[in-house]
């Protein structure tokens, strides 16, 4: 008897703004997307209320006015380079009000949405497209903005309701993703290690303040190995011209350094259906081995 045919895997990650999708996990995503993995990424704001961070563009009047379809077009562009395919979940950027104390969020925003309501738009895509494996941030959000916060909620929302029969019946047949992940790739000993190989080749870098450390909590429990991907998700980010300054500190440390110091994107596995052993090494461990049944996680 033949041996069976792999299953097609997929992928999706859940996003707050168009950029999140290149500054997050986008050479995991070109590594899988090159092995024939299908990647979905669900936006769910138009970041219609992000600042002009690139300072080449700031204080533009056309830029500023046209801010949500230019945001739509540096999406489109990075979908391109990415290899993905791209969904709006609709939700309004909610801004990153500042101040102490900060304003009140604006009325009808993301950050403001019931999670429980608002996962419904996702469930539907998690139906739709039958992911085998999610990922979005962890409850802080990755860092604390309403938008990314909610995204949280949502995503562990969803990814619990899709499977439920009784939730959501008019978002087509149920479908249980196998796992969840929370991007962590931005920790101190990452930084750490970048800083090392920095002044070990003569030039300086200072490792980024941050408020916590999921390395140091042990929270990681996935490393992809993606660098000669990396070139790939620099070109996505690029893509989002208003959102990023190519002579800024994001690409501060040289690529080389960068594939050398610290070649890996990392995770935080908090949900599987699968047997799995912890350090991975893949988004995919304990799902390349499954038989072609489409109806196996339900």
């Amino acid at each position: 008897m033949p041996a069976p045919e792999p299953i097609q895997l997929r992928l999706l990650h859940v996003h707050a703004h168009p950029d999140d999708e290149s500054s997050k996990g986008a050479a995991t995503t070109a590594r899988y997307v090159d092995e024939g993995v299908e990647v979905m990424v669900a936006t769910c704001t138009g970041g219609e209320r992000g600042s002009v961070l690139n300072p080449k563009l700031a204080g533009d009047p056309d830029v500023e006015a046209n801010i949500a379809e230019i945001r739509r077009r540096e999406m489109e562009r990075a979908r391109e380079i990415l290899g993905i395919r791209q969904v709006w979940l609709g939700f309004v950027d909610s801004g990153f009000p500042e101040g102490d104390p900060a304003p009140p969020l604006p009325p009808g925003c993301f950050g403001l949405v019931d999670p429980q309501v608002a996962a419904g738009r996702l469930v539907k895509v998690i139906r739709e497209f039958r992911p085998h494996v999610v990922t979005t941030y962890d409850e802080r959000g990755g860092y604390p903005h309403a938008d990314h916060i909610m995204c949280h909620r949502i995503t562990v929302e969803a990814f619990r309701a899709a499977a439920d029969p009784g939730a959501w019946p008019e978002h087509g047949e149920p479908w249980q993703a196998a796992k969840l992940y929370y991007h962590m790739s931005f920790h101190r000993r990452r930084y750490e290690m970048l800083e090392l190989a920095m002044h070990e080749h003569g030039l300086d870098y200072q490792v980024p303040a941050r408020d916590e450390d999921p390395y140091s909590f042990g929270r990681l429990t996935t490393f992809i190995e993606c660098s000669k991907y990396f070139p790939v998700r620099d070109a996505a980010l690029r893509a989002h011209a208003t959102q990023i300054d190519p002579d800024g500190p994001w690409f501060a440390v040289p690529l080389a350094i960068q594939q050398a110091g610290w070649p890996t994107e990392d995770y935080q596995l908090v949900i599987s259906k699968v047997p799995t052993m912890i350090p991975e090494n893949d988004l995919f461990a304990g799902l390349r081995q499954i038989p072609t049944v489409p109806e196996f996680f339900i």
